[in-house]
């Protein structure tokens, strides 16, 4: 054994070496081996940073986002008007004050249809799945990942699963099932599924003195005839409740403002970090003060943001695409799929999987690429679709039909800034539908100016999408672009180049669009497309007239009040030395001169309209525009009527006293 050993030692000696460095790669074989799919999930739970949940406070914010926006989707499309509950417990209130995240759970409880059992699982535990991707009609949700993604990175930082409890009817039984997602194979794993009697969750109803003092009055707060059906989704996570501007507070505030025809209760945590420092768009009351039935309460820390009006939003209709907004790329895959289903005429697809093609204009198409409108679907060669592409690009075709579009209305508009901003004057306008890439959209836009917002300070801009407020990512926003690329100046405005008007100003952007194009899947920011911005401008422009115009008209007045307030300061004195000068009653001397001091200063009585023309009567039925006199408290109620029919008034505001101050009843506050 050992001379075989000593010669197999010899042999290895004499054997060349390898060179110093070189290493074995790989053959294609072996990296071929290596290859295997990607669950979508997967890449997801790596890649979390692309659906917002980046940071244990915007995480906070996007599971509300998703959950919130699903519930206002389920209820206007079953017809019901919308009650969420949003609830964040607290589940490490002793943590130590230096720690920069805690455990939550988030509960967000809705009164819509509910959802049927066997859909659970594939709704709350697969990403991209939902009946929203491949419809051209307008909504929040778009890509079938938000909820699921929430759930997702729950059980990653708690390894909780998800909680859900879903009523689908009245008389139905409600399930509670408890459910988490396998990354590898993008496929939920339930854990429990039972039925329960128990919606919404009593347990809520008792978590605060708040909550037990709400749920005490009628409807206030999860009784069972206001959730008849719906669905109650509570996800464990990590994260970090904290005020102020990207808060769950603000994204409430101006989901309120966004949907007026919503209740919306929201209970947040016992322990909250420091604040900010930002100051909400909505001023809120202490409830058991005189406030108005449409105003946003706080009490014991739950706040009540109450519905503005009592009408759902218009329904939308599907739409089909409009030819000029599709690839070739496109076009050859919808030319396979409808043979492979209906298996019909090239005349038939035009005018069934298209929009705006009538039967004359199909056959035109037809005779464009050399075609009867007898050929089959099946007989179009790639030669003959490009064709039909380049005549799609020609053709002459009107605009895709509107009716894709729920935008939220002038009057609704207004509604819902009076319902919390506290200012003095209200301006909307609304335009009209345009096309970006074949797909429709419409903006809207509104003002708020004056009142108790800051003078001093940049206007505040506020976002929204499809009714959904937009937080992050203001500066890449094509929003954002349009209110700095707008000439304030033009309204009296201050404005430093390439920046914010400065001034007791609150600007509102909204974009309704069958498919809004966001420049990540986390829907923070609208991309910047021309049409887009172009419109945005348009819109930005009417109010921002409309506001130069009632600015001019109150500087006049203010002028020819504090006229007024020189001549009747003398008035008195001269009355008495005409009096002693020629003997004529004092009393009548001074009645003529007030008299014709007022007449001569008429201009600070008058009353203003929309336009900022001169009225004598209040208009009762116009829109547009709302002026505010609050009085001589600051803070007080509007003495409009309720906010539902506020757009409908306006109150002229009375002349502003000289001086730049800030609040209610001190004018406009930058003259």
């Amino acid at each position: 054994m050992q001379g075989t050993e000593a010669a197999l030692m010899e042999k290895r000696s004499q054997a060349p070496s390898k060179p110093a460095g070189k290493r074995r790669g790989s053959t294609a074989e072996e990296m071929a081996g290596r290859q295997r799919d990607i669950s979508v999930s997967e890449f997801f739970a790596k890649n979390r940073h692309l659906l917002g949940f980046d940071n244990p406070r915007k995480a906070l914010l996007t599971t509300v986002k998703e959950a919130v926006d699903n519930s206002l989707d389920a209820c206007e499309e079953a017809g019901i008007l919308p009650e969420i509950t949003v609830i964040i417990e607290d589940l490490q209130p002793d943590r130590p004050a230096t720690a920069k995240s805690s455990r939550y759970r988030v509960t967000v409880v809705d009164n819509g249809p509910g959802i049927v059992r066997k859909q659970v699982e594939n709704i709350f535990g697969r990403l991209l799945y939902g009946s929203k991707f491949h419809r051209l009609k307008m909504s929040r949700g778009q890509q079938g990942i938000g909820i699921s993604a929430a759930g997702m990175y729950g059980l990653i930082t708690t390894g909780k699963p998800m909680v859900i409890h879903t009523k689908p009817g009245a008389k139905q039984p409600a399930h509670h099932i408890e459910l988490a997602m396998n990354t590898k194979t993008n496929r939920a794993e339930v854990t429990l599924d039972k039925e329960t009697g128990d919606f919404p969750p009593q347990r809520l109803r008792g978590l605060t003195a708040g909550t037990k003092a709400l749920a005490a009055e009628k409807g206030g707060l999860l009784d069972a005839e206001s959730y008849r059906s719906g669905t109650c989704v509570s996800i464990e996570l990590e994260g970090r409740y904290q005020r102020g501007r990207g808060s769950v507070d603000e994204f409430l505030e101006l989901t309120a403002i966004a949907n007026p025809h919503g209740r919306f209760v929201f209970v947040p945590p016992s322990r909250v970090s420091a604040d900010d420092g930002d100051a909400p768009i909505l001023a809120k009351a202490e409830a058991g003060a005189a406030v108005a039935a449409t105003e946003t309460t706080e009490s014991q820390g739950v706040t009540v943001f109450p519905r503005g009006v009592q009408e759902l939003p218009p329904e939308t209709r599907e739409i089909q695409p409009h030819p000029k907004g599709i690839e070739l790329g496109t076009l050859l895959q919808m030319l396979k799929d409808y043979e492979a289903t209906d298996k019909g005429t090239l005349f038939n697809f035009l005018q069934e999987r298209f929009c705006r093609v009538s039967s004359a204009t199909a056959g035109t198409l037809c005779e464009k690429v050399g075609a009867t409108s007898r050929r089959k679907v099946s007989d179009v060669e790639p030669p003959m679709a490009e064709k039909l592409f380049d005549a799609f690009q020609d053709a002459k075709l009107a605009p895709p039909p509107t009716d894709c579009l729920a935008p939220i209305g002038v009057r609704q508009l207004l509604a819902g800034m009076l319902k919390g901003v506290k200012a003095e004057f209200y301006a909307a306008s609304s335009r009209e539908a345009e096309v970006y890439r074949g797909r429709p959209f419409q903006i809207e836009a509104a003002i708020a100016f004056g009142g108790d917002l800051p003078a001093d300070e940049p206007s505040r801009v506020i976002r929204f999408a499809n009714r959904v407020p937009l937080l992050f990512q203001q500066s890449a926003c094509s929003s954002f672009k349009a209110v700095i690329e707008t000439s304030w100046r033009n309204y009296n405005l201050q404005q430093p180049r390439g920046g914010l008007p400065v001034g007791p100003l609150v600007i509102m952007i909204h974009m309704a669009s069958v498919w809004v194009p966001f420049t990540s899947e986390s829907k923070e920011a609208i991309a910047d497309y021309d049409e887009i911005r172009k419109e945005m401008r348009l819109a930005l422009m009417e109010c921002g007239r409309k506001l130069g115009t009632y600015l001019n008209k109150r500087q006049r007045m203010q002028r020819e009040s504090e006229r007024r307030d020189v001549f009747e300061r003398y008035i008195g004195e001269i009355s008495k030395a005409l009096h002693e000068i020629t003997g004529t009653d004092a009393k009548r001397v001074y009645e003529a001169l007030v008299k014709q001091a007022k007449s001569r200063t008429a201009v600070a009585d008058q009353v203003l309209d929309e336009d900022g023309k001169v009225v004598k009567d209040e208009p009762v039925d116009q829109d547009g525009v709302v002026i505010v006199d609050r009085g001589p408290m600051a803070g007080a109620a509007p003495a409009a009527a309720p906010v539902a029919e506020a757009p409908k008034r306006k109150r002229s505001a009375s002349p502003a006293p000289k001086g730049r101050g800030k609040g209610a009843g001190e004018g406009p506050g930058l003259f």
